[in-house]
């Protein structure tokens, strides 16, 4: 019985791959807006009804490609997290930050259509549930990770601080990154979200006729994001 156990939940595991795998083409063929359940039955060769039992609707399957994708993206930040986080050496924090904003961006670049599915434009009619979120804040929480470390080591300037700034930067470093005072955390954000522009940018085609250079010209901004959440390059 359990082997046939086993069989059955292999073949659902292929069968759901092959799906997931054939709405990617289709992501990339027509944008998240025009994905369809019945297209997908019909490139595999299954019958409709088939394939609700495997994905019940349209936002049911979209929910697991942007898991997918959050989840892919957060593998490679953290991966290069993992390979940067050598032995303490000065300028070891600047240097991991821009490792892993290089990773995503590799990322991003290998796959393009998911990075415009979990960073471009809403989908019409989709509204993502809480089982997107943790996929989502892997990077962030990358990247907090590394302030966090270079706070703890002395590492870390404090950036200046509005005032008017200072009630909602305390929140941010209270629901955030506990482990930061708000004169880094606010900033933090800001980095966050700038690191996306550069990528969306470079993504959509913002950049054509404009920057050449594509590679240095990431390196070099995002190396002064580093900078405004006060991480310091300690070398010489």
């Amino acid at each position: 019985m359990s082997a046939i156990r086993g069989a059955r939940e292999r073949a659902r595991i292929e069968v759901t791959a092959a799906i997931k795998d054939e709405a990617r083409k289709q992501l990339a063929a027509e944008g998240a807006a025009k994905l369809s359940l019945r297209a997908v039955a019909r490139e595999l060769g299954m019958v409709s009804s088939a394939l609700y039992r495997y994905f019940p609707s349209r936002d049911e399957l979209l929910t697991a490609l942007i898991v997918d994708a959050y989840d892919s993206v957060g593998e490679a930040a953290e991966r290069a997290h993992r390979t940067a986080a050598a032995p303490a050496r000065p300028g070891a924090h600047l240097a991991r930050w821009v490792a892993v904003a290089c990773a995503v961006r590799d990322w991003a670049l290998a796959h393009p259509h998911e990075y415009a599915l979990i960073y471009g434009s809403p989908v019409p009619g989709y509204t993502a549930p809480q089982a997107t979120i943790g996929p989502a804040s892997r990077v962030g929480l990358v990247l907090i990770d590394i302030v966090e470390d270079a706070h703890r080591e002395e590492g870390v300037g404090l950036p200046p601080l509005a005032e008017e700034l200072r009630p909602e930067a305390e929140r941010i470093a209270a629901d955030l990154a506990p482990g930061l005072p708000p004169a880094v955390a606010a900033p933090l954000v800001a980095a966050w979200s700038q690191l996306f522009g550069l990528l969306s940018f470079e993504i959509f085609g913002q950049f054509n006729r404009v920057v050449e250079a594509r590679e240095a010209f990431f390196r070099q901004a995002v190396t002064e994001l580093a900078r405004t959440v006060g991480l310091l390059d300690r070398r010489g």
